[in-house]
C-alpha cells in the first residue's frame, strides 16, 4: 500500500531529483573577496556559479554596498529589520499579494459543488498550488503599514478583505467569501537571511469552509527559498510538502514540490496523492506549479487504475508579454481601481503614495514616500507607547487561540463581521455623491493629527 513515506511510482523520481537538488549547490566563498557567499544557477551546473554571480539587476557598486550592510544579518529573521531600496520592489503590498490566491477561486466553487470527497480535494489543492505562478516573481512587495487594508470586489462574486493587524511581528489577516466558500487566513512570515539567499517560512493558518459541502479545509504550504538576492539572477524555489486536510472527514492531499536540480531538473514539478482518512491513496496528482495540474484515480499501491487516464484540472491563464514586473492580468486588476468597491477605505493599499509612484516609474519619489510612511509609523508607535494605548484592528479580532505550525506558534485573528455591515451600509446609502477614489489620501493612521 502506498503511504506518505512510500509514494508509488513517484518515489524513485522524487529521490533522484532530491539528490540533484543537494548536489547543485555550490558555495563560492571568497569570490571577489566576499566571504560566506553562495550563488546558485538554476539553469546550469555547479561550475556555472561564479559566472552567475556577475549577473543580476544590481549595479556593481550597489551590490557591494548592500552585501557589506547585510552581512551582519546572516542567520537572522529580517522580515521587518532592514530598510531596503525600492529598486527591488514591485508596486504592490503584501496585502495585495495575499489577494492573488483568489485568481483561480472558481476551483473552490467546483470543490463545493463536487459530490466526490476526493475530487473535492483535487480541486481545492489545485487552487492552493495555482498562486505559486505569481509567487515566482522576484520583486519584493511593500510591507503594509499597521492598520493598512486591501479590499477587492468584482471577481467571481468574491469579496476579499485583508488588514495589517500587527507590526512587530508583522502579521496580516484576511477574509474572502462568495456563495460557495469562506476563506480565512492569519499570516506571519518568518525569514532566515543566509547571505545571498533567504528562507521564507509561511507561519500561518489557512482555513477554507465549503458551504454546500459543509466541510472545513486546512492548508499547510511548503517553505520558499529566494536565491541570489544580491549576486546573480534572483529566482524562487519552494521545495517541500504541501498538505491540505479535510478537518471534517480526515481525508487529505499531500503534494511534494520537487527541488530544483542540475540544469533545472525537477524545477516547478509537483507530485502527490489524495488520501482517505485511512491514509489509503485514492487519486494521484502531478504537474508543474507554473503550468498546470492533472489527476488520475489510483490503486492502493499508488499506481494508475487500468482504464483511466490523466485529466487536467487547472492550467495557468495567458499572461502579458514582457511585463516589467512579470504581472499576470489578474495582478494588474488587483492594483487597479476596477476591483475597488464603492467608497474605498482610505487605508487601502492602492492609495499608498510610494506604491503608486513606483507603478508610475518614479523610483526617487517612491523612495522618499516610503521613508515618509515609515517615519510616520515610528512616530505613531512612540505616541502609542507614551499614551499606554494599544492598536486594535478594525475588521479582525484577536481570539486568544494559539496554534502550532511547523515553523512556530501563531496567534489567531478572526474576521469580526464589521466589514460586511460597513459594506452593506455603504451600498444601501441614499447618498448620490460619487467620490473620486484617486483623490483619497492614504490614511491607515491611529492618530490623524500626528505628524511624523
Amino acid at each position: 500500500m502506498a503511504s506518505k513515506d512510500q509514494k508509488g511510482f513517484f518515489a524513485s523520481i522524487a529521490s533522484s531529483i532530491s539528490n540533484f537538488g543537494s548536489a547543485m549547490h555550490k558555495s563560492v566563498n571568497g569570490l571577489l573577496g566576499y566571504e560566506g557567499l553562495e550563488v546558485i544557477n538554476p539553469e546550469g551546473s555547479t561550475e556555472d556559479a561564479e559566472e552567475e554571480a556577475q549577473r543580476g539587476r544590481w549595479k556593481q557598486e550597489e551590490r557591494d554596498g548592500y552585501w557589506k550592510m547585510m552581512q551582519k544579518y546572516i542567520g537572522s529573521d529580517v522580515t521587518s529589520m532592514v530598510t531596503l531600496p525600492v529598486i527591488i520592489f514591485e508596486p504592490m503590498t503584501m496585502l495585495q499579494k495575499m489577494a492573488e490566491l483568489m485568481e483561480y477561486s472558481s476551483l473552490l466553487d467546483h470543490a463545493d459543488e463536487c459530490e466526490d470527497p476526493y475530487m473535492r480535494l483535487v480541486y481545492a489543492s489545485s487552487w492552493a498550488i495555482s498562486v505559486y505562478f505569481a509567487y515566482q516573481r522576484t520583486w519584493k512587495p511593500f510591507n503594509p503599514i499597521l492598520g493598512e487594508t486591501y479590499e477587492m470586489v468584482n471577481h467571481g462574486g468574491v469579496t476579499f478583505l485583508a488588514e495589517q493587524v500587527s507590526h512587530h511581528p508583522p502579521m496580516s489577516a484576511g477574509h474572502a467569501e462568495n456563495e460557495h466558500f469562506t476563506y480565512d487566513v492569519t499570516s506571519k512570515l518568518k525569514t532566515k537571511f543566509l547571505g545571498n539567499s533567504v528562507d521564507v517560512y509561511p507561519v500561518g493558518r489557512t482555513h477554507v469552509s465549503l458551504k454546500k459541502a459543509g466541510v472545513i479545509l486546512d492548508l499547510v504550504p511548503p517553505p520558499t527559498k529566494v536565491n541570489n538576492l544580491i549576486f546573480g539572477r534572483t529566482w524562487v524555489d519552494s521545495p517541500g510538502e504541501m498538505i491540505m486536510t479535510n478537518l471534517t472527514t480526515g481525508d487529505k492531499a499531500v503534494l511534494y514540490f520537487q527541488p530544483c536540480g542540475w540544469f533545472g531538473a525537477g524545477r516547478y514539478e509537483v507530485d502527490g496523492y489524495v488520501y482517505n482518512s485511512e491514509e489509503e491513496p485514492k487519486i494521484l496528482m502531478t504537474g508543474k506549479w507554473n503550468e498546470s495540474m492533472s489527476y488520475q484515480p489510483c490503486d492502493l499501491e499508488g499506481e494508475p487504475l487500468p482504464g483511466t487516464e490523466l485529466k487536467e484540472v487547472w492550467r495557468v491563464a495567458d499572461v502579458p508579454e514582457n511585463d516589467k514586473f512579470q504581472y499576470t492580468y489578474f495582478a494588474h486588476r488587483i492594483n487597479s481601481f476596477d476591483t475597488a468597491p464603492k467608497n474605498l477605505l482610505a487605508s487601502d493599499s492602492r492609495l499608498r503614495p510610494d506604491r503608486y509612484a513606483l507603478e508610475m516609474g518614479d523610483l526617487s519619489k517612491s523612495g522618499s514616500e516610503k521613508s515618509s510612511l515609515e517615519d510616520r509609523q515610528r512616530a505613531e508607535k512612540r505616541k502609542r507607547e507614551a499614551n499606554g494605548d494599544k492598536f486594535t484592528p478594525n475588521w479582525f479580532n484577536v481570539t486568544g487561540e494559539v496554534t502550532q505550525t511547523p515553523w512556530g506558534d501563531l496567534e489567531i485573528y478572526e474576521y469580526n463581521g464589521k466589514y460586511t455591515e460597513h459594506r452593506a451600509a455603504v451600498e444601501n446609502s441614499s447618498s448620490t455623491v460619487e467620490v473620486d477614489v484617486k483623490s483619497i489620501d492614504f490614511n491607515p493612521w491611529q492618530y490623524d493629527s500626528l505628524c511624523a
